[in-house]
């Protein structure tokens, strides 16, 4: 059967036609307007200041500040924790001496969340600057109370908990809170209402829709962003990562799938800091019988506040000494430790180099790393995995297929979605190196700021708003301090530079016997290096310096006014220059004045 087609023939209106293809250019895209945001500021002519002395082009050290008028306000005060080429550095925090200053002015110091970076330096502000009160959620105030006991510093401050519905307010401040999701329970973003408009700070946050812990109040952030925010500061360790960072939930499933297919002693590492997944952990090694050895002070000292607070119900037989380790089944043990970073000293390394007093790895360990190498410490990370594997342990890391480690801190989606709720009028990105800064910025413009809106600052760098309007003031000190044993005075930086001196360029001593009743040099200057040139082979050098600092020498002595400082100095500044256009080195170079008497 077949059909017959049958054309139809429709009359065109060629006028009308021509007409829709010139309109089709003017036809724009229907655009949903939010409700415009109305912003109020008080009348005045004194401006909002917001400044940071850690967190910014670096992570860690987290200090912020917000000024106004009288009254000083901080949120954080974290430390930073010294890299490979900071030698003897025990930490580095960031410069008070503005806070010193102006003490008579801070009112309160209100902490974000309990980890290192935001906590770990209150102990050495509050040796330095008077806070009248510390506030912070009851996992971090815990924490604080415990460091503050540990260095006797139990009465130089008042440490108080706040829930996420409390209110604190001054003549010119009023501080609300917004609960947020991290890698360790109680994370909070804090709201400061000013004169100069609102100014919210999210700590370290990332939204996790099936969290451990506590639920993000996006409801309390939407409310935020309606009644208006003015400045937002925001964190941008994740600002390059594309996507949403995965939940806490699926990595603990996969560690208990991991449990569960092991048949010998499980060894698992993480950061101490990571409370939800070393509280699930233990409770994951508890629900499959396995005895509990906790290896490492920093985990140690997490577990016993977590215990004290009630967020972990394990019974004290569930915990062992590791005295006790061989009294047990390799299957009838997890062991918990710290070392995660490959640090030296950590209890992982010393184990997989053999130098653990009481365990050693045997055949059939499996080691899980439940963590990520930080920036700087990939090669450590993979040089302790080598050694492991090398005496017999099963390492398991975090893949792609199988994670069983995830970020605490917002990808771009998230970011995003944080700028959708709370709409800025401006936005200084933090916690972050430089080109995460930057980053950030560009990601909240294909949201929603303003062109020229964001603003990447480095620390010690003002931000002042007044009346709508956002400039940059007026600089204040903020350079890094290295902490050397107990110093905190900023010493430790010279010998900081001292110690890198001599690692890369080595130290000459010029010893110099003079008479200083006769102004007369005794005999020829002696030369001395160390680590700088080699001097057998360098008998050119030698004679040139030992010409350079006699002449320089005789010079001084030869002055109406000779004295040992002006002499240390010219041997310095004349010397100096010679070896470096010879050996293109930049030796430390120590005088030696010996006097007859």
């Amino acid at each position: 059967m077949t059909t017959k087609e049958t054309k139809v023939n429709i009359p065109v209106n060629k006028e009308v036609t021509d007409k829709k293809v010139l309109d089709k250019a003017d036809i724009k895209p229907f655009i949903f307007k939010q409700k415009e945001v109305k912003r109020q500021y008080q009348d005045t002519n004194i401006p909002t200041k917001v400044f940071a002395l850690g967190g910014l082009e670096e992570i860690g050290k987290n200090t912020y500040a917000i000024e106004y008028d009288q009254e000083i306000i901080l949120i954080d005060a974290g430390v930073k924790f010294p890299d490979a080429s900071m030698l003897g550095v025990t930490a580095v925090i960031p410069d008070y001496t503005y806070l010193k200053e102006n003490e008579h002015k801070i009112k309160a110091l209100f902490i974000t969340h309990g980890h290192e970076d935001h906590i770990g330096g209150v102990h050495y502000l509050v040796r330095q600057v008077k806070i009248p009160v510390i506030f912070g959620p009851s996992l971090a105030a815990a924490l604080i109370r415990d460091r503050l006991k540990e260095h006797k510093l139990t009465n130089s401050t008042i440490v108080k908990d706040y829930f996420a519905d409390d209110v604190w307010k001054s003549s010119n401040f009023r501080v609300t809170f917004a609960a947020l999701n991290h890698s360790i329970p109680d994370a909070f973003g804090i709201l400061v209402e000013t004169p100069n408009g609102n100014i919210f700070s999210t700590g370290d946050y990332k939204f996790d829709w099936s969290p451990l812990g506590h639920y993000a109040e996006l409801n309390k952030l939407a409310a935020m962003g309606d009644q208006g925010i003015e400045l937002l500061l925001s964190d941008s360790t994740n600002a390059e990562v594309e996507g949403y960072t995965p939940g806490e939930r699926s990595i603990i499933d996969n560690i208990d799938k991991l449990f569960l297919k092991t048949k010998g002693r499980i060894f698992i590492t993480t950061f101490a800091s990571n409370v939800h997944r070393i509280q699930h952990i233990i409770e994951t090694a508890n629900k499959y019988d396995r005895k509990i050895l906790i290896l490492g002070r920093s985990i140690e000292r997490i577990i016993k506040i977590i215990r004290e607070m009630g967020h972990l119900k394990i019974n004290d037989r569930q915990f062992i000494k590791v005295t006790d380790v061989d009294k047990y089944k390799p299957n009838e043990l997890m062991i918990i430790s710290t070392g995660s970073q490959g640090e030296p000293m950590a209890a992982l390394s010393r184990i997989a180099n053999g130098k653990h007093l009481q365990i050693n790895i045997i055949p059939g360990d499996t080691v899980i790393f439940s963590s990520s190498p930080i920036p700087g410490n990939k090669a450590d990370v993979e040089r302790l995995i080598n050694k492991l594997t090398r005496v017999g342990a099963n390492v398991i890391e975090s893949t792609p297929t199988s994670k069983i480690h995830t970020s605490g801190h917002a990808s771009q989606e998230e970011q995003k979605l944080l700028f959708s709720l709370l709409r800025p009028h401006y936005f200084m990105p933090m916690h972050g190196e430089f080109r995460m800064l930057k980053k950030h910025v560009e990601t909240a413009e294909s949201v929603n700021l303003e062109k020229g809106h964001g603003f990447v600052l480095a620390n010690g760098d003002q931000l002042e708003l007044l009346k709508g309007e956002a400039n940059i003031g007026k600089r204040i000190d903020a350079d890094a301090v290295y902490v050397d044993g107990k110093d905190m005075t900023g010493r430790a930086s010279n010998v900081i530079r001292e110690r890198d001196i001599l690692s890369s360029d080595g130290l000459i001593a010029v010893v110099v016997s003079i008479d200083s009743q006769t102004n007369k040099l005794l005999s020829q200057p002696k030369i001395i290096s160390r680590g700088s040139f080699y001097v057998r082979e360098s008998g050119n050098i030698i004679g040139e310096s030992i010409n350079i600092v006699t002449n320089a020498v005789l010079e001084v002595l030869n002055s109406p006014k000779p004295t040992f400082g002006a002499m240390k100095q010219a041997i310095k500044a004349s010397l100096s220059p010679y070896i470096f256009k010879t050996k293109r080195r930049n030796p430390l170079i120590i005088p030696v004045i010996l006097n007859k008497k």
